[in-house]
């Protein structure tokens, strides 16, 4: 049974914001918190993820298929070498990143892409070893260790998020490529959540491991496009949250082997207006912890575990497209209690939200003149 509606039973604050400038920091009021909003860098080609690496810089992927390193000044580099070829096409190209658990030891990470097939694209994960000699880095050992299949043609619908999970495997949202029915076809990876070693094995614990005709590396299924996902830190399940149609955008925590019921279920509808698939509920499909209608269009989630901001800890913050905003929610356990909407009136899609080691958020805006913003603890 759905826990919440919002919308309807969840009161939603929101603020304004200031007039903007790319270099003047703004002060700003939540319910819990007041924060500054600083520019850190401009100039970034639809900027997709962020990850930050041990000794203070950040690594920052471009749709496009760059990935720059931004210093401690707010200095951009030049393009690293050795990032494969991505189809850059429609909502595909270079997508996540994540540093591998042992990156002090290993200098190794893990990133997503729509990776070019002839006249298909899929979804792929790869990874290689991150060399910096301090005046260059580059990429190296770039190895595929996952390949969405079957692949399709066109640019709708990659997912694709990467978070690690405390046990040291790799879960991988992916989307159903705007093709609905594969979601709940068993013998492909589309609309799909997979779990993987992070060498790209499968699992021996993986819930449809031994079963004829069905992925191994499947986790869940009955996705539309996940386009966020990270681990729960209090409990250490993996959380995501996708792209409904007109309306019905989702928070889910897949269990092992269960059905979320894409395009059988949703709580949206076609962008025509018509109704999808036989309602909202079905025997055997799962409902969302939560659901937004209007879709606010999510993508990038972090749970907030600092201390910069005592007043939002344990709380999920996730970036919104279409409405333009940052979203932060409320918990009780798997449950969303309250929501508020912060950067509200900025007029910039909010592609990827992190939070940084020190405890300060860290934003990438979604535009062809895409920026890095940090939000700190102000007064």
């Amino acid at each position: 049974m759905l826990r919440c509606r919002p919308l309807l039973t969840l009161a939603i604050v929101s603020f304004a914001f200031p007039a903007w400038s790319e270099t003047a920091p703004i002060t700003m009021s939540s319910a819990k918190a007041k924060f500054r909003v600083e520019t850190v860098a401009v100039g970034l080609e639809n900027p997709w993820a962020i990850a930050f690496l041990p000794d203070g810089r950040t690594l920052i992927t471009e749709r496009p298929g760059r990935l720059r390193i931004l210093d401690k000044e707010g200095k951009l580099s030049d393009p690293l070498a050795g990032v494969p070829e991505v189809a850059a096409v429609g909502q595909g190209g270079l997508l996540d990143i994540a540093l591998a658990p042992d990156f002090a030891k290993s200098q190794r990470i893990y990133f997503s892409y729509a990776e070019p097939r002839g006249i298909v694209n899929g979804t792929a994960v790869a990874h290689a070893r991150f060399v910096d000699d301090g005046k260059s880095a580059k990429l190296e050992d770039v190895t595929v260790i996952f390949r969405q299949e079957p692949g399709r043609g066109g640019g709708f619908h990659f997912g694709s998020r990467l978070a690690f999970a405390p046990d040291g495997n790799l879960f991988v949202t992916l989307g159903e490529r705007n093709a609905m029915q594969p979601a709940q076809d068993l013998s492909g990876h589309l609309g799909k959540v997979v779990r993987i070693g992070p060498d790209g094995s499968v699992p021996k614990d993986n819930p449809f491991v031994g079963k004829e005709g069905v992925r191994p590396e499947i986790w869940s299924y009955g996705h539309r496009n996940p386009q966020a996902a990270a681990i729960n830190p209090a409990s250490g399940k993996l959380w995501e949250v996708e792209h409904g149609a007109r309306g019905g955008d989702e928070i889910n925590v897949p269990e092992a082997g269960k059905n979320y019921g894409w395009p059988v279920i949703s709580f949206g509808r076609h962008y025509s207006g018509a109704k999808i698939g036989e309602g909202t509920q079905k025997a055997g499909m799962e409902q969302p912890i939560y659901y937004w209608d209007p879709s606010i269009a999510p993508s990038g989630m972090t749970f907030y575990t600092g201390d910069a901001f005592p007043a939002w800890k344990g709380n999920l913050f996730v970036g919104a497209l279409v409405l333009r905003h940052l979203q932060r929610l409320e918990l009780d356990g798997e449950k969303v209690v309250n929501e508020e909407r912060l950067l509200v009136g900025f007029g910039e899609r909010i592609r990827d939200v992190r939070q940084a080691p020190d405890g300060t958020l860290w934003v990438l805006t979604d535009a062809k003149n895409g920026r890095v913003l940090r939000l700190s603890p102000a007064g």
